[in-house]
């Protein structure tokens, strides 16, 4: 008998774990519709000449490509195999599963360009597919949760992602976070200082791996990247730690003085802080992380990313702006900027922090004993009058033991479970037992439901 399993860096989630996800899901939405986005969904797979070439070599190389229907070998030849699987790919797969959610959206405005109203802010909640190698908070399947706005170059957007991101884990519980931010404009004209101009890509996929490797891994790769060490020596200060947001721009203004892309770095940087100040938030979280690269190779401004301090894992939150991901797909000069929430990580972190209100323990909110005929036919009357007052009901299926029924009840969490016995049916009063107090009291219908309702 072969034994069941899921492919490694994915998971199953259960009814309990499903409630914990959509609290996730739904406050985030909640906070995106509030700020203005408008929802959208795309397929899960996309033409591998929409995919490829985005990401990066690195991120091309994590791509799941889907192998063509049919008798797709039919098309290849010995020389196809010899030659090596850039050549053989083409003819055995045209599709690959999204690799993330940005890159899609691009595809989508261009392809609806004359149906959208620029600036355009919308925002998806779909899952994305990434061949990792599985680890702790890194799947090879996981959900993504974007706000993109495209059609403008105004910073106030980047206020606004800050702003959305402090509400969502204000919402969750999560106190200790931070929110670091860079630009990449800083980053490109830190290669130019150095005397490494056009080196930006390698120096960005390099630093990015800071966190994961630390700073001599880092100085590694760049010597392999092909940074001398007269390059590299200058790079002490970009590396110092624990500075202060203005302790940061003072040595920018510095570094980038006879610097015109590094002067407009910093000008950007300033424009958010001053929007940011209009908004009178008490602790905005920021950090700007002058090592902070986010390896996409699509950004060309603004960087975020979002740590969860309390717990031992990769970032929660990510984004930046691009100033023409679209020109690739034929609509030149339409800038964006976007976020995007890791749920499955998200989950971890409140998991581990136990962060979930009890509210969320069970979708259900009550449950009607059954003991057959009589019984059965008056929890249904109940079951339904629950149900139109926006109350999570359900009637046991069976008339089975009591004990067995409380014990579904508890093993569904579930707050409150109602007795109706023939002197119940009787005085059209019913038994209502509060499953984590042990109370139980008999109420009419009406009290019943305003009950169960104020317990919230």
């Amino acid at each position: 008998m072969q034994k069941p399993s899921i492919p490694r860096g994915t998971r199953d989630f259960g009814p309990e774990q499903m409630v914990r996800r959509n609290y996730i899901f739904d406050t985030i939405k909640a906070v995106y519709q509030k700020y203005g986005f408008s929802q959208l969904e795309t397929p899960t797979m996309e033409n591998l000449s929409v995919l490829t070439g985005k990401y990066g070599d690195e991120g091309d190389q994590l791509l799941f490509k889907v192998l063509n229907s049919g008798d797709f070998l039919s098309k290849t030849e010995a020389t196809d195999y010899e030659s090596g699987s850039k050549n053989l790919l083409p003819k055995i797969s045209e599709k690959g599963l999204r690799y993330d959610l940005t890159v899609p959206f691009a595809r989508y405005v261009v392809m609806h360009r004359n149906d959208i109203s620029f600036p355009f802010k919308r925002f998806q909640i779909q899952p994305v597919w990434r061949a990792d190698r599985p680890q702790k908070g890194r799947y090879r399947e996981f959900y993504q949760c974007d706000a993109d706005v495209v059609g403008t170059d105004s910073l106030l957007c980047e206020a606004e992602i800050i702003m959305m991101i402090n509400e969502v884990f204000d919402k969750l519980g999560l106190k200790n976070f931070t929110i670091k931010f860079n630009n990449r404009k800083v980053l490109s004209a830190i290669t130019e200082v150095i005397g490494a101009p056009g080196k930006e890509t390698e120096f960005c996929v390099a630093i990015d791996k800071l966190d994961k490797i630390g700073k001599d891994k880092v100085i590694e790769e760049l010597v392999e990247r092909g940074f001398s060490s007269e390059n590299l020596s200058q790079l002490d200060p970009i590396f110092a730690t624990n500075q202060s947001i203005d302790d940061n721009l003072n040595f920018l203004k510095g570094f980038f003085a006879a610097n015109e892309t590094g002067q407009k770095g910093i000008q950007e940087i300033e424009e958010i802080l001053t929007y940011l100040k209009g908004y009178s938030i008490d602790n905005p979280h920021l950090e700007l992380d002058l090592t902070l690269a986010r390896g996409l190779s699509y950004y060309t401004g603004s960087i975020f990313e979002v740590k969860a301090n309390d717990v031992k894992i990769g970032s929660i939150c990510g984004g930046g702006r691009y100033d023409n991901l679209t020109g690739v797909f034929g609509l030149k000069d339409v800038s964006g900027v976007g976020i995007s929430f890791g749920v499955d990580r998200i989950y971890d972190v409140l998991e581990e922090l136990n962060l979930y209100p009890e509210s969320h323990a069970s979708s259900l909110q009550a449950m009607i004993v059954n003991f057959g005929n009589e019984s059965m036919m008056a929890g249904i009357k109940v079951m339904q009058a629950l149900r139109l007052e926006g109350i999570n009901a359900e009637l046991y299926p069976d008339n089975a033991k009591m004990k067995k029924q409380m014990s579904y009840a508890n093993n569904k969490a579930v707050p409150f479970v109602i007795v109706i016995g023939e002197d119940e049916i009787k005085t059209e009063t019913y038994s209502l037992k509060n499953m984590a107090s042990g109370e139980q009291e008999s109420l009419k219908l009406e009290e019943v439901i305003s009950k169960i309702k104020n317990s919230h």
